[in-house]
């Protein structure tokens, strides 16, 4: 993959974009049978979405420059396959469009504005100075991966619908953040991370609770969203058992194969994706 993709990591910018998508049509509650002027706000918001993802995640390589060089040797700050001066104009210019690109769907939708404007705040929050305090980052990751669903379902007017879904994303991706400590343990000797601070006995604990949580709110869309009986509530269920069990498969392990969990979580996250957007079809 070329250095310019591996330094915006392209895959979970991807997903950025997706979730969003994801949340605004799941929101309206049409399928994807959405006007026009809906379709362009929620692309415009996605695109948005992306780029804060993109911008974050230089702005993390360029900061995490010396704990990469032994967690994660190949990426392109420590190779030297990008210089940090390119690195810093590419995370501006990915926040500035970030806003930009969002300018016409907040004329209409300003909640999104105060989407943009938190998601911001927690990015710039998370990297300059709660990422080296542990959990408090964590908790801010989770913040910022729960609020895409509802930065997709404010393009479409309808945040409340999809609240649900931003509490399992924030309980899952919590257990993810804290297992990715746990497996950088080695090289995170500047952060006090939960397993450095507390051990990875009380990690562990915290990351299967954490998927406890988000499991049992997988329920929630029944209680008034969703018709159990319906097409849109079996999809749902399928699918979200399905995610429901990798989710369990995630930390079954802990604190050993961290690596093989993280990809499992990967996994449940984009299996969650399709039934949260199973829901739109309701």
């Amino acid at each position: 993959m070329p250095a310019g993709f591996r330094l915006v990591r392209l895959g979970n910018t991807i997903v950025s974009f997706v979730g969003t998508i994801v949340g605004g049509v799941a929101a309206r509650g049409a399928g994807v049978d959405l006007s026009t002027s809906l379709w362009a706000a929620l692309v415009l918001a996605a695109f948005s979405t992306a780029f804060v993802t993109a911008g974050g995640n230089v702005i993390n390589d360029l900061l995490d420059r010396e704990s990469d060089r032994v967690n994660h040797p190949d990426r392109p700050l420590v190779t030297g396959a990008i210089s940090p001066r390119v690195a810093q104009w590419t995370a501006v210019g990915l926040l500035v469009g970030a806003v930009a690109v969002a300018v016409p769907v907040i004329l209409v939708r300003p909640l999104v504005g105060v989407f943009l404007f938190a998601a911001l705040a927690a990015l710039l929050s998370y990297e300059f100075r709660f990422k080296s305090a542990g959990f408090g980052g964590n908790l801010l990751v989770a913040f910022l991966t729960g609020l895409v669903f509802l930065y997709g379902g404010a393009a479409t007017g309808v945040p409340i619908a999809v609240l649900p879904f931003a509490f399992m994303a924030f309980f899952a991706t919590l257990s993810r953040e804290v297992i990715k400590d746990m497996e950088d343990l080695a090289g995170d000797v500047h952060r006090r991370t939960l397993p450095r601070v507390h051990g990875i006995a009380f990690a562990s604990v915290v990351a299967r609770g954490s998927v406890g949580t988000a499991v049992a709110l997988s329920v929630l869309p029944f209680l008034g969203l969703l018709p159990a009986g319906s097409v849109a509530g079996i999809m749902y269920a399928g699918l979200v058992l399905v995610a429901d069990a990798l989710f369990v498969l995630s930390v079954l392990w802990l604190p050993a194969r961290l690596h093989a969990e993280q990809s499992v979580s990967k996994g449940a996250m984009a299996v969650a994706l399709l039934a949260f957007l199973a829901v739109a079809f309701r």
